[in-house]
């Protein structure tokens, strides 16, 4: 699952997946209330029937509910705390990467500028995360 607001770094993280051929079932949201409600199969999304999301990439800013309350929810919830949540945002700072890994996340991307090397960091995260990663079922 993909939570982006921004659609070129929406699209050029979907292409990112796509060539390195681990982009099939990703389900793009383009804010955090519509995120929860396809995680929690509730509002839009309440005749859901798919199963949990396998790993969410999230971005930390995002209209309607930011992304440390969608970790929060997550991850404080016993359904899916389990679920990676891999932080994928253009905040370097401190503060953001402090309380993300407080509140659970598996891992804080910081988006580079350069095309090049952001389709590499969205690559590299998509193949451990959906590929190389175990998780408990």
């Amino acid at each position: 699952m993909l939570v982006e607001d921004n659609k070129t770094d929406a699209e050029l993280t979907l292409r990112a997946l796509n060539k390195n051929k681990i982009a099939n079932n990703i389900f793009w949201v383009k804010d955090g209330a519509e995120a929860l409600e396809f995680i929690f199969a509730t509002g839009a999304y309440a005749g859901r029937t798919s199963g949990l999301p396998k790993l969410i990439l999230l971005d930390l800013k995002l209209p309607k509910v930011d992304g440390i309350e969608v970790l929060t929810r997550v991850k404080n919830d016993p359904l899916t705390k389990s679920i990676p949540v891999v932080m994928v945002t253009s905040s370097a700072e401190e503060r953001d990467i402090v309380e993300s890994y407080k509140l659970g996340v598996n891992s804080y991307l910081v988006k580079p500028v350069d095309f090049n090397q952001f389709v590499n960091v969205v690559a590299q995260a998509g193949l451990y995360w959906a590929v190389l990663n175990r998780t408990a079922r």
